[in-house]
Protein backbone atom coordinates (compact mmCIF):
# COMPACT_ATOMS: atom_id res chain seq x y z
CA UNK A 1 0.00 0.00 0.00
CA UNK A 2 2.77 2.60 0.14
CA UNK A 3 3.51 2.54 -3.18
CA UNK A 4 1.42 5.90 -3.66
CA UNK A 5 -0.99 4.12 -6.63
CA UNK A 6 -4.45 4.57 -5.47
CA UNK A 7 -6.31 1.23 -4.64
CA UNK A 8 -9.57 0.52 -6.75
CA UNK A 9 -12.79 1.32 -6.30
CA UNK A 10 -15.61 -0.99 -6.56
CA UNK A 11 -18.63 0.64 -7.06
CA UNK A 12 -22.45 -1.28 -6.71
CA UNK A 13 -25.29 0.66 -8.05
CA UNK A 14 -28.53 -0.72 -6.68
CA UNK A 15 -32.42 0.03 -7.25
CA UNK A 16 -33.43 1.98 -3.95
CA UNK A 17 -37.43 1.23 -5.61
CA UNK A 18 -36.53 -2.61 -5.69
CA UNK A 19 -35.13 -2.51 -2.07
CA UNK A 20 -31.72 -3.80 -3.23
CA UNK A 21 -30.09 -1.85 -0.44
CA UNK A 22 -29.63 -4.39 2.00
CA UNK A 23 -28.23 -6.98 -1.23
CA UNK A 24 -25.29 -4.28 -2.41
CA UNK A 25 -24.42 -3.81 1.48
CA UNK A 26 -24.01 -7.98 1.53
CA UNK A 27 -22.37 -7.79 -1.58
CA UNK A 28 -20.29 -4.84 -0.49
CA UNK A 29 -19.23 -7.01 2.74
CA UNK A 30 -18.40 -9.69 1.08
CA UNK A 31 -15.79 -7.81 -1.16
CA UNK A 32 -14.53 -5.94 1.20
CA UNK A 33 -13.92 -9.38 3.95
CA UNK A 34 -12.12 -10.50 1.18
CA UNK A 35 -10.14 -7.97 -1.16
CA UNK A 36 -8.99 -5.85 2.48
CA UNK A 37 -5.96 -5.21 1.06
CA UNK A 38 -6.26 -4.78 -2.80
CA UNK A 39 -9.26 -2.82 -2.91
CA UNK A 40 -9.18 0.93 -1.45
CA UNK A 41 -13.00 1.25 -1.14
CA UNK A 42 -16.31 -0.14 -2.00
CA UNK A 43 -19.18 2.64 -2.57
CA UNK A 44 -23.17 1.97 -2.83
CA UNK A 45 -25.11 4.30 -5.52
CA UNK A 46 -28.38 4.39 -4.88
CA UNK A 47 -30.59 4.77 -8.45
CA UNK A 48 -34.01 3.42 -9.72
CA UNK A 49 -35.10 1.37 -12.38
CA UNK A 50 -34.54 -1.53 -11.10
CA UNK A 51 -30.90 -1.25 -11.82
CA UNK A 52 -27.85 -3.01 -10.40
CA UNK A 53 -24.55 -2.97 -11.60
CA UNK A 54 -21.11 -3.65 -10.03
CA UNK A 55 -18.46 -2.07 -11.33
CA UNK A 56 -14.22 -1.32 -10.60
CA UNK A 57 -12.59 1.83 -11.51
CA UNK A 58 -15.49 2.48 -14.11
CA UNK A 59 -15.27 -0.74 -15.41
CA UNK A 60 -18.53 -2.77 -15.61
CA UNK A 61 -18.95 -6.32 -14.24
CA UNK A 62 -21.89 -6.98 -13.56
CA UNK A 63 -25.46 -6.04 -14.97
CA UNK A 64 -28.38 -7.70 -13.81
CA UNK A 65 -30.60 -6.42 -16.70
CA UNK A 66 -27.59 -7.28 -19.35
CA UNK A 67 -26.82 -10.79 -17.17
CA UNK A 68 -30.80 -11.49 -16.43
CA UNK A 69 -29.98 -11.79 -12.80
CA UNK A 70 -27.48 -11.03 -9.76
CA UNK A 71 -24.17 -13.01 -9.84
CA UNK A 72 -23.50 -15.64 -7.23
CA UNK A 73 -21.25 -14.44 -4.79
CA UNK A 74 -18.29 -16.45 -5.99
CA UNK A 75 -18.78 -15.18 -9.33
CA UNK A 76 -18.34 -11.94 -8.73
CA UNK A 77 -15.68 -12.23 -6.65
CA UNK A 78 -14.12 -14.41 -9.16
CA UNK A 79 -14.38 -11.27 -11.41
CA UNK A 80 -13.54 -8.41 -8.55
CA UNK A 81 -9.88 -10.25 -8.39
CA UNK A 82 -9.68 -10.99 -12.28
CA UNK A 83 -9.60 -7.02 -12.12
CA UNK A 84 -7.73 -6.27 -8.71
CA UNK A 85 -5.22 -9.50 -7.74
CA UNK A 86 -5.52 -11.64 -10.41
CA UNK A 87 -2.52 -13.98 -8.48
CA UNK A 88 -4.94 -13.91 -5.47
CA UNK A 89 -6.21 -17.60 -4.68
CA UNK A 90 -9.92 -17.32 -3.31
CA UNK A 91 -9.82 -20.92 -2.17
CA UNK A 92 -13.29 -22.69 -2.50
CA UNK A 93 -14.48 -20.11 -5.14
CA UNK A 94 -11.84 -21.47 -6.92
CA UNK A 95 -12.65 -24.84 -6.99
CA UNK A 96 -16.08 -23.95 -8.04
CA UNK A 97 -14.92 -22.17 -11.47
CA UNK A 98 -13.09 -25.11 -12.33
CA UNK A 99 -16.27 -27.46 -11.56
CA UNK A 100 -18.16 -25.19 -14.18
CA UNK A 101 -18.86 -22.33 -12.43
CA UNK A 102 -19.27 -20.29 -15.31
CA UNK A 103 -22.51 -21.93 -16.35
CA UNK A 104 -23.91 -20.88 -12.97
CA UNK A 105 -23.23 -17.45 -13.37
CA UNK A 106 -26.63 -16.20 -13.85
CA UNK A 107 -29.11 -18.00 -11.27
CA UNK A 108 -31.97 -19.81 -13.64
CA UNK A 109 -35.56 -18.66 -12.31
CA UNK A 110 -36.59 -14.87 -12.20
CA UNK A 111 -34.34 -11.88 -12.70
CA UNK A 112 -34.79 -10.82 -9.53
CA UNK A 113 -34.03 -14.10 -7.49
CA UNK A 114 -31.87 -14.37 -4.52
CA UNK A 115 -28.64 -15.38 -4.29
CA UNK A 116 -28.19 -18.17 -2.25
CA UNK A 117 -27.66 -16.73 1.52
CA UNK A 118 -30.26 -17.08 4.17
CA UNK A 119 -29.14 -13.77 5.29
CA UNK A 120 -30.77 -11.76 2.60
CA UNK A 121 -34.22 -11.12 2.36
CA UNK A 122 -36.25 -12.63 -0.49
CA UNK A 123 -37.16 -9.69 -3.29
CA UNK A 124 -39.48 -11.61 -4.87
CA UNK A 125 -42.90 -10.05 -3.15
CA UNK A 126 -41.66 -6.91 -4.42
CA UNK A 127 -41.15 -7.24 -7.26
CA UNK A 128 -44.09 -9.41 -7.90
CA UNK A 129 -46.09 -5.81 -7.28
CA UNK A 130 -43.44 -4.16 -9.26
CA UNK A 131 -42.03 -2.19 -6.19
Amino acid sequence: MSSGAPLPRVTITYCTQCRWLLRAAWFAQELLSTFHRELGEVALRPATGGVFTVEVDGELLWDRAERRGFPEITVLKQLVRDRVAPDKPLGHSDAKAAAGASDAAAQDGPADADPPADDLPADDALAADGG
